[in-house]
């Protein structure tokens, strides 16, 4: 159980460190800034933010990534349609990703460079479990030593 937990906290900090770069990183100089106006159903402008996510990505070192359009009823579908269009090997390989905001971090804390104390946390839950804000809370309480109260997460 001890391996499991640890191998899930190193691909959590993996993650975690993912989006600390790329929220602390500028645009790359040839992307656009995402439009702002244009519904994401729009072709035109979901090209253009797949284009500039594309381009924040490779420029960080991430290169294996696949973007994925589904009809706009796609969470109505039951999982194995999901699993499906997605080409996943099973409904347990689908995954959300949860970002939670640390609403009681200092103001002075912006990002995700300290990970005890964090703005931003992303957990990446399987569809076919359950997320347990508990357990999220008592592993933040436990990698701060408990030098920062319980109460502070939420």
């Amino acid at each position: 159980m001890e391996a499991a937990l640890a191998e899930l906290e190193r691909v959590q900090l993996q993650i975690l460190r993912r989006i600390s770069k790329l929220e602390l990183s500028p645009l790359p100089q040839n992307a656009e800034p995402i439009p702002s106006s244009s519904p994401l159903t729009n072709g035109d402008a979901s090209s253009d933010v797949e284009a500039c996510l594309s381009n924040i990505l490779r420029s960080n070192g991430v290169n294996d990534f696949i973007f994925k359009r589904v009809a706009s009823d796609y969470y109505d579908w039951p999982l194995e349609s999901r699993r499906d269009v997605l080409g996943a090997a099973s409904v347990h390989h689908l995954c959300k990703s949860i970002v939670l905001v640390n609403t009681q971090a200092p103001s002075n804390v912006i990002d995700c460079s300290d990970r005890n104390n964090s703005k931003y946390y992303v957990v990446v839950v399987q569809y076919t479990a359950r997320f347990n804000a508990e357990t999220v809370k008592n592993f933040l309480y436990t990698l701060n030593n408990g030098k920062i109260s319980k109460k502070k997460f939420n």
